[in-house]
């Protein structure tokens, strides 16, 4: 797959987990704070709160049948970390050292027309 053909991949997953996350029921109202906030040690796919917690979703897309593997599986132990140090800078950024923060993940598969067959969303994916 070339390169932007993964960058409009990535672009479609971003747009329907946004989508996903303002239809999330909550006892409060999600508000999305940030898509794609980067800064020198990364980049954050998308930031929300749900009431006073501070979300940040790592997006994954995969198409069905790919040869990569499912969209989850991706966000290994390096990924991981990566994201926590970015979202430590986002958080000293915007002068939010006490929010509490979770960190979820959201995994869309796609067909071979770009339709979304899934979407898993995965509460509390890692800490």
């Amino acid at each position: 797959m070339a390169k932007n053909d993964r960058k409009q991949t990535g672009k479609l997953g971003e747009q329907l987990a946004v989508q996903y996350v303002m239809q999330l029921p909550s006892e409060e109202r999600w508000r999305i704070e940030a898509r794609n906030w980067r800064c020198r040690v990364g980049e954050l796919d998308l930031v929300a709160r749900e009431g006073d917690v501070l979300v940040f979703f790592e997006v994954r897309t995969r198409h069905a049948g790919g040869t990569f593997g499912e969209a989850a599986e991706s966000v290994d132990t390096r990924k991981q970390r990566q994201v926590r140090r970015t979202a430590l800078h986002y958080m000293t950024a915007h002068g939010l050292h006490e929010v509490p923060v979770r960190f979820d993940v959201i995994a869309v598969t796609l067909d071979a027309a770009d339709q979304q067959l899934r979407l898993e969303h995965y509460r509390n994916a890692f800490s």
